[in-house]
């Protein structure tokens, strides 16, 4: 039926099922072709969009790759600094120089069969970069960690030769003039026959300080050791010994660390001596050595 929406006469219109059916399909085809359509389109241009912003994130992962690289080739100009100066310190400390070529601790592409994710990677230009930047970045570390090795190995290097100083005897202990000097054999002032003298002997006033050559700790205090009167016993440790003899008095006590330069007793003429003097010996793995190669030109600052 249809019915005008004015005066008009209203008219009856006959249409077949399968005409009916026919314009049934069209609209529904046009209906879903409608809706395929609309949504086509709608993500297309979301396709569009996100393709856009992926384009813009890979623009900026690129700028961010290569100042990232940037800051690995100036990372790897303080390496060299650091490099030359572990060469110094290895010297200082008494090592033998890290290899150049194993400083640069390995430098050089992949190697081996790459895998899937980094075949993929690389088929772009900034997944290529990432890759080397990676490699860089390995590099690097590697480098770090060597040289963090060998500083370490220089410091501990360091800190035993600087111990191994600070107990190397290497001063006069007293003040005044050598009277006798180290020998195997010398005719002895009081029994007038030869017999080894096995340190030296320093002529000094009563009383005068005796200082300790190096730092050590006490490990024998006599009173009245035969021939020697009253010694000081000292181990520096490295198998060196120092004894101090005929004093007038001691001022340390067995156990006692001392320093190099402390006062730790005074000259005397206790046991058998003519004169007030220090008797001195140095005792280097069990056997008496000449004190005067313990004296050296300059002082060491311990």
């Amino acid at each position: 039926m249809l019915v005008p929406h004015g005066a008009g006469k209203s008219r009856a219109v006959g249409i077949s099922a399968r005409a009916a059916r026919w314009l049934a399909g069209c609209v529904a085809v046009l209906g879903v072709g409608g809706a395929v359509f609309t949504y086509a389109t709608a993500s297309k241009a979301l396709n569009l969009t996100r393709l856009s912003q992926l384009e813009e994130i890979n623009a900026l992962l690129a700028e961010e790759i290569q100042v990232t690289r940037t800051r690995l080739g100036e990372l790897g100009d303080t390496l060299d600094a650091i490099g030359d100066r572990d060469r110094q310190v290895r010297l200082l400390a008494g090592l033998e120089p890290t290899d150049p070529d194993v400083q640069q601790a390995g430098i050089g592409g992949p190697v081996g069969t790459w895998t899937a994710r980094d075949r993929l990677l690389a088929e772009g230009p900034v997944g290529e970069t990432a890759i080397q930047t990676r490699l860089d970045l390995g590099t690097v570390l590697r480098r770090a960690n060597l040289l963090a090795a060998s500083f370490q190995e220089a410091a501990e290097s360091l800190a035993v030769h600087n111990d191994r100083l600070t107990r190397t005897p290497s001063i006069m202990p007293t003040s005044g003039f050598l009277t006798s000097r180290f020998a195997y054999a010398r005719i002895h002032p009081l029994y007038h026959e030869a017999r080894a003298h096995e340190g030296i002997d320093v002529a000094a006033p009563m009383d005068t300080p005796i200082l300790a050559s190096a730092g050590g700790r006490v490990v024998a205090v006599h009173d009245n050791l035969v021939g020697y009167g009253r010694i000081v016993t000292i181990d520096h440790g490295y198998g060196i010994v120092t004894r101090y003899a005929h004093c007038s008095m001691i001022l340390v006590r067995v156990g006692q660390r001392v320093e190099r330069g402390q006062e730790i007793a005074l000259v005397g003429n206790s046991g058998i001596a003519t004169a007030p003097h220090l008797h001195y010996e140095v005792i280097v793995n069990g056997r008496q050595v000449d004190p005067m190669d313990y004296v050296f030109p300059e002082t060491i600052v311990d």
